[in-house]
């Protein structure tokens, strides 16, 4: 029985120790994540821990170990579903291992190197142990200052130059060829792209592989608007590219399912006209959204399973090892997810 004295002190990994008759060594990794502890042992523990009114310090603990288990995770918003979906299991992945996440919201309006340098000191003052960089526009200069600091970092979702950094991505260009082949095979005549950040990688690659899949078709793109990975802009250009083009599109690739989703709103609910008979839409990404009924659309997949664990891997191999791990860059394939918002195949590839 614990003295209630003892409830009212600081308590101790000591004092633990002497209450189950331990060593401080095994009571210790009971507290430390990824540590091997029997499960017995670790029932007593944890139940003389609650007794006594003992909590863990974090802090104390970096500060001997010179890890503290924590991963940072930076973003450029939130609002696209895609990257709420990304968080979650990249959190719980990461729990496995005994890591926690510390999330940053970068903006992205904001593209000065002043504000890149400020934001890594912002992240590294959390003594984080590595870094997944998931934000369109600063991710190359945060990865190479985080790399130039010998922080691990893995760059997530973008492909870069950066020496020495890794990355994992969707085979973007692959679904940007796949775009056009499934749009070409169910007919369309009049083809528009809207685009998303014109500087991000992922918009750039899945633009380039549409424009190569019309290309070996013999065909070009008819209209392209941008949208900045942004709803409402988005809809802004899908009202320039259905008002002011002079022959309208009967098929748009948007660059994003979250762009996709005001596109369709305008094409339907402003113009008054069908899709998929009038207009046919594939978007980019397949978050859960894309499968309710009132859009049903025809989207590439990411698998966001296979990126976050080829992520972890990576970032968790940095991590352990005493020297720089060498940097890999993962691709990851996609896939097509047909719903209704395109028609039925009527040509083969060949046509």
């Amino acid at each position: 029985m614990v003295k209630s004295s003892q409830r009212n002190s600081a308590v101790t990994l000591e004092d633990v120790a002497k209450a189950v008759g331990m060593s401080v060594s095994t009571v210790s990794r009971t507290f430390t994540p990824g540590a091997s502890v029997g499960q017995n042992a670790k029932s007593k523990i944890l139940a003389a821990a609650r007794e006594l009114g003992y909590r863990p310090n974090a802090i104390a603990r970096t500060l001997s170990t010179k890890k503290s288990r924590i991963v940072a995770l930076v973003v450029s918003y939130l609002h696209n579903q895609f990257y709420p979906t990304i968080i979650e299991r990249l959190c719980k992945l990461l729990e496995i291992d005994g890591f926690h996440v510390l999330l940053f919201v970068n903006e992205e309006t904001v593209r000065e190197q002043t504000h890149t340098d400020d934001l890594l000191l912002e992240i590294l003052g959390y003594q984080v142990d590595g870094i997944i960089l998931a934000s369109s526009l600063i991710s190359s200069r945060l990865a190479k200052r985080c790399h130039d600091s010998a922080t691990p970092v893995v760059m997530f979702n973008r492909i870069s130059k950066v020496r020495g950094v890794s990355t994992v991505a969707s085979d973007n260009y692959a679904g940007g060829l796949l775009a056009a082949k499934t749009l070409l095979d169910r007919g369309a005549k009049r083809i528009g792209f809207i685009a998303g950040v014109e500087q991000a990688s992922t918009s750039i690659e899945r633009e380039r592989g549409f424009r190569d899949g019309l290309a070996q078709r013999r065909r070009a793109l008819d209209a392209r608007e941008c949208g900045d990975y942004d709803l409402h802009l988005a809809c802004d250009a899908a009202r320039r590219m259905f008002n002011n083009y002079r022959s309208r599109p009967d098929a748009v690739f948007v660059a994003n399912d979250h762009m996709a989703f005001g596109v369709m709103d305008v094409i339907r609910n402003e113009l008054g006209l069908s899709v998929p008979y009038d207009v046919q839409v594939i978007g980019f990404d397949n978050v859960p959204q894309s499968a309710w009924q009132g859009y049903a659309l025809t989207t590439l997949e990411q698998d966001a399973d296979s990126m976050c664990k080829a992520a972890i891997s990576q970032l968790l191999r940095s991590i352990h090892q005493t020297k720089p791990a060498r940097a890999r860059h993962i691709t990851v394939p996609v896939r097509l997810i047909a719903r209704q918002t395109t028609k039925e195949p009527k040509y083969p590839a060949s046509a």
